[in-house]
C-alpha cells in the first residue's frame, strides 16, 4: 500500500507538470499560427491509451509515462518525421516561423515550469505560513556531523554568521556550505565562548565524499529505531525495531547525532553497543561497517527536536508570499544547478537516482502539503533538465536557435537530424542507467 501511495503521488505530479510543460510550448505555437499536430500525456509508441482530434490538434495518453510531448508542424523532433520535413515548407510550420518566434516556442515550457513552482512555492507561503528558527534561538545548538569536529566544531555549537551574514534559518546551513560557498563560520561554542572558524575551500567535496552529509541538523531526542534494513548489520547483530540506543564505545546517547557520532568513531572495528529494550538494557559487540551505517531506519517527528518550541510559524499577505515564492524558486534553481558539480565525482556518479528516487521524495501517506513542496521542486528540476544544451531536449533547439540568431544562418537539416539522433540515444542510455542503480540498490538491499 505504501508504494501505490507514493507512485500515485509521483504519477500525479509528474502528469500535471509535463501537461504545463507541454502547454508552455503549445500556447506560443498556437500564438504564433504555428500548427500543433499532436499533444499528448506520457509516450505512445505503438498505440494509445485515449487519443481525439480537435482542429488540427491530436490529443492522447500514451502508454509509456516518461514524460510527454507536443509535435509540431515542421520541426525536427523525436517523431523524425524525415517525409514532411522533405516537402516544400508550408506557412504555418515551425520551420517557417522568424528564428525568435521559434526560440520563444522552445523557451516555452521551461518558462511554464519555474513560473509554476513560483507559484506553488507562493501559494505554500500564503496557505501555510513559513517555518523560522534563528540559530541564536537555540538551546542545544545544532547537531553537526562527527568528520567536521577536525574543524573545531561539535554537535552543541550555533553558527550565528556565514561570511560576515547573520544566518536567518538554522536549516539552510547545509545549502550555504554545500551549494552557495560559505566559508566562513562565526561559531558559539555550548561553552558561551566565540570562535571564527575558516572551512577549506573544497569542504563541499570533502563533506560529499565522506558521507558526511547533511553536515547540520537540529539536534533530536534520543528516538527508538523504527525499522530495521533485512541482510543489514543491524540485523545480524539482532538489533530490533523498539531499541534505544544508550552507549556506543565510550560515547554516551543524549540525543540522535550522538549515534552517529559513536558510529563514526567506531568505524572498523568491533564495537560495544547498550540497547534499552523494554525494561532491559542489552549489550550486543557489533561490528561497524567503514561507512559507520548499521542499517536501520528511525523516523523522527518535528516534536523530537529538543528545540522544538522555538519553531515560530510566520505568515504572510499574498504580496509578500509572492515575493518569497519567488525568492523560493529563485535559490531552489541555482542550488539544484550547483548540486550538479556532485554528479560528476566517483561518489556522486553510483548515487544518482530515477523514478524510484523520485518517487521516495513523496510520503507513504498522503500529505498535500509535502506534495506540492515536491511538485514545485520537480518542476524546476525538469526546467533545469530540459533547458541542458543536450540535442533532442528544449536546450539542444535553443542552441541551435541561438546560432541561427547569432549568425543568421541556419544549421543544416542533417546536422539537426544527426544530433536529435545523438541525443535521443544519450537520453534513453542515462534513463537505463539511473533507473538500473535503482533495481541494483533495492536487490542489493543498499
Amino acid at each position: 500500500m505504501d508504494f501505490l501511495i507514493k507512485a500515485a503521488q509521483l504519477i500525479l505530479s509528474l502528469s500535471l507538470l509535463v501537461i504545463l510543460h507541454e502547454f508552455g510550448h503549445y500556447i506560443p505555437a498556437k500564438l504564433f499560427k504555428t500548427r500543433v499536430e499532436k499533444f499528448y500525456l506520457f509516450f505512445n509508441p505503438w498505440f494509445s491509451l485515449f487519443k481525439k482530434k480537435i482542429g488540427d490538434t491530436e490529443w492522447g495518453i500514451g502508454w509509456l509515462p516518461l514524460g510527454g510531448f507536443v509535435k509540431i508542424a515542421g520541426m525536427v523532433d523525436e517523431s523524425m518525421d524525415k517525409e514532411q520535413l522533405s516537402k516544400p515548407a508550408q506557412p504555418w510550420e515551425f520551420r517557417s516561423k522568424p528564428a525568435w518566434q521559434r526560440l520563444i516556442i522552445m523557451l516555452g515550457g521551461v518558462t511554464v515550469n519555474i513560473i509554476t513552482a513560483i507559484i506553488i512555492y507562493a501559494g505554500l507561503t500564503f496557505y501555510y505560513g513559513e517555518e523560522q528558527l534563528k540559530p541564536q534561538e537555540l538551546s542545544n545548538g545544532v547537531a553537526i556531523h562527527p568528520y567536521l569536529e577536525q574543524y573545531g566544531i561539535v554537535s552543541g555549537d550555533n553558527i550565528l554568521a556565514l561570511d560576515g551574514e547573520n544566518v536567518d534559518k538554522a536549516m539552510d546551513l547545509n545549502k550555504e556550505i554545500m551549494l552557495r560557498g560559505k566559508r566562513d563560520l562565526d561559531v558559539l561554542h555550548a561553552d558561551g565562548t566565540n570562535e571564527k572558524v575558516i572551512l577549506p575551500e573544497d569542504i563541499d567535496y570533502k563533506i560529499f565524499e565522506n558521507g558526511a552529509y547533511p553536515a547540520f541538523e537540529l539536534r533530536a531526542k534520543r528516538v527508538t529505531i523504527d525499522s530495521i534494513l533485512p541482510g543489514r548489520v543491524a540485523e545480524i547483530s539482532k538489533m530490533k525495531a523498539g531499541d534505544q540506543f544508550i552507549k556506543i564505545g565510550e560515547t554516551e546517547i543524549k540525543f540522535y547525532d550522538d549515534i552517529k557520532r559513536g558510529l563514526f568513531q567506531s568505524r572498523n572495528q568491533e564495537t560495544e553497543i547498550s540497547l534499552l529494550r523494554n525494561q532491559d538494557t542489552i549489550y550486543l559487540k557489533v561490528n561497524v561497517p567503514k561507512e559507520g551505517l548499521l542499517g536501520f531506519i528511525v523516523q523522527q517527528k518535528a516534536t523530537d527536536y529538543a528545540d522544538f518550541s522555538k519553531i515560530k510559524t510566520a505568515h504572510f499577505g499574498l504580496g509578500e508570499s509572492f515575493v518569497k515564492g519567488f525568492k523560493t524558486g529563485k535559490n531552489t534553481l541555482s542550488d539544484y544547478a550547483a548540486q550538479f558539480k556532485f554528479v560528476f565525482t566517483k561518489k556522486g556518479a553510483t548515487e544518482v537516482s530515477g523514478f524510484a528516487g523520485i518517487g521516495n521524495l513523496f510520503p507513504s501517506a498522503w500529505n498535500w502539503q509535502i506534495f506540492w513542496i515536491n511538485t514545485a521542486f520537480i518542476s524546476i528540476a525538469l526546467a533545469f533538465i530540459n533547458i541542458m544544451p543536450i540535442p533532442a531536449l528544449d536546450g539542444g533547439h535553443v542552441v541551435f536557435l541561438l546560432y541561427e540568431i547569432i549568425t543568421g544562418k541556419e544549421a543544416p537539416q542533417k546536422v539537426l537530424e544527426y544530433a536529435q539522433y545523438v541525443g535521443f540515444f544519450l537520453l534513453i542510455g542515462l534513463t537505463l542507467y539511473v533507473n538500473g542503480l535503482d533495481v541494483f540498490k533495492w536487490l542489493s538491499g543498499s
